[in-house]
This record gives C-alpha cells, sequence and structure tokens, in this order.
C-alpha cells in the first residue's frame, strides 16, 4: 500500500457514496420501530441487521462502523496511517465516555456495546471495555493495546473521581495531547482542525463548568492552543455569562452566538464542527477528505440510535427533529 493519501481517498469517495441521503432520514423520522427496521434493512445496514429490535440496530450500527471506518488505518501506512489513526482517536474517546456515562446511569454491558464502534480499538475488546468498573480499569484494558487514552485516563483521574469533573478532564488531558501529535505529524489541515475543535471544546467546557457548578479553579479545564476562543470569554462563561457567546458572530463559530444554554450549543457546535469538516473534503490529497468521512460516518450513526429509540418508545417527530437535522 502506498504511502500517501491518493489511494486511501479513493477508497474512501467509494464508501461516501454509500452514506445515507437526507431523504432516508426525512423518511424515517416518522416511520415505528417495524417500519424503520425494514428500511434500513434495504440499506447499506441491511447485512448486519440480524434482530428487530433496538439493541439489533444498535449492533448493526456498531458492526457497520468497524467496518467502514474503524478498518481506515489497514488500508494506509507509514505516516497516512498514522495522520488517520489521530483522528480516529477522537472516536476512541467518545467510546471511552460512552462507558464512563453508561456506567453512571445503570446500562448492562450489552447497552454500552451497542453504543461503540468506529475507533482503532478492535471489537474483541469491547466486552471487556464495557466491564471496566471504573476510569482506571478501562485505562488498564487500552493499556493491553498501548493505547495512548489508557495514560489520558489515569491522568485525568488524578484530578479527580468524580463523573462531572472527569469528563472535562479527559477532554483537557485529550486535546493538549492530540495538538502536539497533530503538529508532530506537519499536516497543516490536521493542525487547524485540532485547532477548531479545542475552540469547540473551551466554548462547551466553560458552559458546562456554570451549569454542573464547579467552582473550584475552573481555569483548569481551559485548553490552550484554540484560535479564536481566548482564556478571558472561557471566563465569562464559566461565570454564567452566555451572551458573551455573541462575541463570536462574525466567526466561523457563528452558529454558536445565538445559543443561551448548554444542549442549544451543543447542537449548534455539532452541525459548525460537521460544517468545518465539509470543506476539508475537497482536500484531495491530504487528510480532509478522511476527516470529513468520519465526522458524516459518526453522524449518520447517532442519528441512526437516536431514530431507533424515537420509533421504539413511540415518541413525536418533533421530540428528536432538532438533534437529526442540521438547518
Amino acid at each position: 500500500m502506498p504511502d500517501d493519501f491518493g489511494y486511501l481517498n479513493a477508497r474512501i469517495r467509494a464508501r461516501r457514496s454509500r452514506l445515507l441521503p437526507e431523504a432516508f432520514f426525512r423518511e424515517a423520522l416518522s416511520l415505528n420501530s417495524p417500519e424503520l427496521v425494514r428500511v434500513l434493512g434495504e440499506s447499506t445496514y441491511g447485512p448486519d441487521l440480524t434482530e428487530e429490535s433496538v439493541s439489533g440496530i444498535d449492533r448493526a450500527v456498531m458492526i457497520h462502523l468497524s467496518r467502514t471506518v474503524g478498518d481506515l488505518p489497514r488500508i494506509a501506512s507509514g505516516k497516512t496511517r498514522e495522520v488517520v489513526r489521530l483522528m480516529l482517536l477522537r472516536t476512541d474517546l467518545a467510546d471511552v465516555k460512552t462507558i464512563l456515562r453508561g456506567k453512571s446511569l445503570g446500562w448492562s454491558a450489552e447497552e454500552i456495546m451497542g453504543h461503540l464502534g468506529g475507533g482503532t480499538v478492535p471489537q474483541g475488546l469491547y466486552r471487556a471495555m464495557a466491564e471496566a468498573s471504573d476510569a482506571l480499569s478501562l485505562a488498564q484494558v487500552l493499556s493491553l493495546l498501548d493505547h495512548p487514552l489508557a495514560r489520558v485516563l489515569r491522568e485525568a483521574s488524578r484530578v479527580s473521581h468524580e463523573p462531572r469533573d472527569l469528563e472535562l478532564s479527559l477532554d483537557q488531558v485529550f486535546y493538549k495531547e492530540v495538538l502536539r501529535l497533530a503538529e508532530q505529524l506537519g499536516h497543516p489541515f490536521l493542525v487547524d482542525f485540532t485547532r477548531f475543535e479545542i475552540d469547540a471544546l473551551n466554548l462547551t467546557a466553560g458552559v458546562k463548568v456554570f451549569a454542573i457548578g464547579v467552582v473550584e479553579a475552573p481555569d483548569r479545564f481551559f485548553v490552550r492552543g484554540g484560535r479564536r476562543v481566548g482564556l478571558s470569554l472561557f471566563r465569562r462563561l464559566t461565570g454564567g455569562e452566555v451572551d458573551a457567546l455573541r462575541e463570536l458572530s462574525d466567526t466561523d463559530f457563528a452558529r454558536v452566538a445565538e445559543a443561551r444554554d448548554l444542549p442549544a450549543l451543543e447542537k449548534s457546535l455539532r452541525c459548525t464542527l460537521l460544517a468545518k469538516a465539509r470543506e476539508g473534503a475537497k482536500d484531495v490529497l491530504g487528510p480532509g477528505l478522511a476527516n470529513d468521512y468520519i465526522h458524516r460516518m459518526e453522524w449518520e450513526a447517532s442519528r441512526i440510535r437516536l431514530l431507533a429509540r424515537r420509533a421504539y418508545y413511540k415518541l413525536p417527530s418533533a421530540s428528536v427533529e432538532q438533534e437529526i437535522f442540521c438547518s
């Protein structure tokens, strides 16, 4: 396999053609559970859909993600593989957060496993990860792979074992490390996108710190390295000044300027990051196309999982519509 993005991106372009169209999600928004299973079975998820239930859909999504995204490092080599693995570390972080949240909510290992997939961790370790009793036990499992998140988990756990603080600490330690690795690999697009993610992270962390009532040294959750969000704005957000988001109305984060609570901010940031990733899709000889594909696949997975729960619990379409589409 050649050590460049030309070969990898040719493979990704073929896979992009199999992404579910927006029409699928508009139709699925009004379907009941059996109907959703039927139309999903007629899609690229069909071969993996072996059970007509929410857990069956979750499993199909997990397997599909692992096959179409998690295998990307295996079809690259050399420095290209290192860059792809770095981009997928964010997916691994999302899986770690899912496990820790699931534990705090009393989810079973099977429920947690249905929400994983698409990162660099082999499926064979999912159960061991889902059964880990706490963050340090999870770090021990990841150590079997010499995974960088093992060190991130241990370092974040030294700050706090409280669930509300641990996730913030995880983000801070993780993105400092990712920025360092991106700069080391020397891809300008990758560095720029990582800085963009750090800005998004600092916006979320600032509002979240205030929402959950962290009063002791909130500055410790600020990650340096972004371009648009400085410590001054972060401090205003940790103090409850959500109106400070209006400062971003003339920047790449204009979409978040009108957000006034954490859910609205998180949705706006998700759509902003998707749009930023989409800009990189023109990068036919660099990592931008792969980055966009990874983001689009992850969003597709989360939308399907949300639609499955809406259909199963017979919720009104309006209850999830805002989470399914970016206006």
